[in-house]
């Protein structure tokens, strides 16, 4: 019989929580709401959130928008949106995470007390959060993808590194170590680990989880930065793990000679859709 196991340490982390549950509580009291960007990085959550009545709405429709009310979700604005939000009377509901909060704070206090030193921000160019941390030095910051891409940086000058919430320990500290080999006797250089641990934690966690299960089934949005991390792990220690978005990408053939499933997913994964996956697997399992 085919045993199916939910990871208990998957789900929606502390900040994406209270971003859901303050949509739900305004769309609960009949607000017309809307949502700057994508709530979370999770197809099918946006569209249940849609169908309650939440609007999704991008920067140029924030610009044509007086007087209503707009939520900010976990990962957070750049300075810019909150001063557009003065202009147009728009009651912000703000739903940043307060570990991306405190980020964007020293990112801040940093570049107002060093202003000729290089902030650096490893992460994903473009993601939400990190043009957030950007927005903090007025654009000036440097932002590194990968570890290859540190050799970019002027080693002859001030280097201030911090890190998007959800990128790999591992490799932040890759970095750190070239850094230091490189950096000029002359110049400073200091480094901040600003890593969420809940996101951090989770990366032994599931590659526990996924060592074993006979096939791993990895539950999340596409565009989740945490969730392609995350699956990445699975998949190192176990080349049977698929990433799927949705109980509908589930193939039948994955479960031949298959006696054990795990199903675990990424922080912006919400506990319905991976109780979808099992329930789907069930009910492809009996069919078999």
């Amino acid at each position: 019989m085919l045993q199916i196991e939910i990871d208990s340490g998957s789900g929606f982390c502390f900040g994406v929580t209270t971003a859901i549950s303050k949509a739900e509580e305004e769309l609960a009291a009949g607000t017309v709401l809307y949502c700057l960007g994508d709530i979370v990085h999770n197809g099918m959550e946006c569209e249940r959130l849609k169908q309650m009545g939440l609007v999704t709405i991008n920067h140029d429709d924030l610009r044509r928008l007086h007087g209503v009310k707009v939520l900010l979700r976990a990962h957070g604005e750049p300075p810019e949106t909150y001063d557009l939000a003065r202009q147009n009377n728009i009651e912000i509901i703000d739903a940043t995470c307060p570990v991306v909060l405190q980020l964007q704070r020293r990112i801040k206090r940093q570049t107002d007390a060093y202003p000729r030193a290089q902030v650096v921000i490893f992460g994903k160019p473009g993601h939400a959060e990190v043009l957030g941390l950007v927005g903090q030095t007025s654009g000036k910051a440097i932002v590194i993808a990968h570890f290859e891409d540190v050799t970019r940086l002027d080693f002859t000058r001030d280097i201030y590194l911090y890190s998007q919430t959800t990128k790999s320990l591992d490799e932040f500290h890759r970095i750190i170590d070239y850094i230091q080999a490189h950096i000029s006797p002359e110049a400073t250089f200091r480094s901040f680990d600003t890593i969420c641990r809940q996101v951090a934690n989770r990366m032994p966690n599931v590659s526990a989880f996924a060592a074993r299960h006979d096939l791993v089934l990895f539950v999340c949005g596409r565009k989740s930065s945490n969730g392609r991390v995350l699956f990445n792990e699975c998949l190192r220690v176990n080349a049977n793990s698929h990433l799927i978005e949705g109980p509908g990408e589930i193939a039948p053939q994955w479960l031949e000679g298959i006696s054990t499933v795990g199903i675990c997913g990424a922080t912006s994964t919400p506990k319905w859709l991976m109780e979808q996956c099992r329930d789907a697997l069930i009910t492809t399992a009996k069919d078999r």
